[in-house]
């Protein structure tokens, strides 16, 4: 029996004053309307109604239950109510976990649209690189950019990203172009703190600090520290087009080895639950889905391939 079924049906019963009227009310037949009371009478193990074959009249049970199950119908069809206007007018507090750089670069434009189409949602941007817990740490979607391990949250794919090498034309003068990934070992790395390195490119094992013959070694937690020390001519940096394009754009850095360039990775929308999911969390999936295109505005000016300085 479920309760709300029967505690409706009781309802009906005393407010239309007979079986057959409530059973043509809820749209059920007189038969399971009066199953339904029977049960929760049963379940109460007390007579709430006292039925003739003309009327049915309360007990004094019957009395007090009714006040109370028209309290506790009323309360549940509000919340039905309040939710369903969730998912037709989404609001409420979203909170979204993104990478640093990628977010100060390219995430306020999106941010603003979504909320000038979606105004009553509240947003929550907390901007980190590491790999946060979207369960543990009260996120409704985290941005992250790599290939995924299995996990049980979903993953939707929002746009690639590349991970090239460049520098600076003044450092390429200085201590020459690399024109195959042995020679990197002759060169100073600035090397990405996060950086999983999979021995299955080919650049990488020559990236190594190990590898690297010069002392004086650069390492950071953020890509834009690395790009602007790669644009000083501190060396040769491995960072995503969306952080290094605009340099590149601007005559600053010079992609190097595209040849050789790491096989494209993802940035990815993560959240807990696909059923029943909120519409605030949907709408903003659903906002992400092609946003970037499949080719990015900040890979414009990259090039693919042997791209070379001059």
């Amino acid at each position: 029996m479920d309760r709300i079924d029967a505690m409706r049906a009781f309802v009906s019963v005393v407010a239309e004053g007979s079986f057959s009227r409530a059973a043509e009310l809820l749209q059920l037949s007189p038969q399971l309307v009066s199953k339904y009371v029977s049960q929760l009478e049963d379940k109460l193990n007390v007579r709430l109604l006292n039925r003739t074959t003309r009327r049915v009249n309360l007990t004094e049970a019957g009395m007090q239950y009714f006040q109370h199950a028209q309290q506790i119908l009323a309360s549940v069809d509000e919340m039905d109510q309040q939710l369903g206007g969730l998912h037709q007018n989404p609001k409420g507090t979203l909170r979204i976990s993104a990478p640093v750089s990628f977010s100060i670069k390219h995430l306020a434009p999106l941010l603003a649209k979504f909320q000038q189409e979606y105004p009553l949602i509240d947003l929550d941007l907390q901007l980190n690189d590491r790999k946060v817990d979207v369960v543990d740490e009260g996120f409704d979607v985290v941005l992250r950019i790599g290939e995924l391990k299995n996990s049980s949250l979903v993953a939707k794919y929002v746009a690639p990203v590349r991970v090239i090498l460049c520098a600076s034309p003044d450092y390429l003068k200085q201590h020459g172009i690399p024109m195959c990934p042995e020679d990197l070992k002759h060169h100073r790395y600035l090397h990405y703190s996060y950086m999983e390195m999979d021995d299955r490119e080919v650049i990488f094992p020559w990236l190594r600090s190990k590898n690297v013959e010069k002392s004086g070694l650069f390492q950071s937690n953020n890509g834009d520290v690395l790009v602007e020390a790669a644009i000083a001519g501190a060396g040769i940096a491995l960072q995503p087009t969306f952080i290094a394009g605009e340099a590149i754009r601007k005559g600053q850095l010079v992609p190097i080895l595209l040849d050789f360039e790491p096989k494209v990775m993802g940035l990815y929308a993560l959240y807990a639950h696909r059923k029943l999911l909120a519409s605030k969390v949907r709408c903003f999936v659903d906002f992400l889905d092609g946003y970037f295109g499949a080719s990015p505005y900040w890979d414009e000016f990259v090039g693919v391939g042997s791209t070379q300085p001059n």
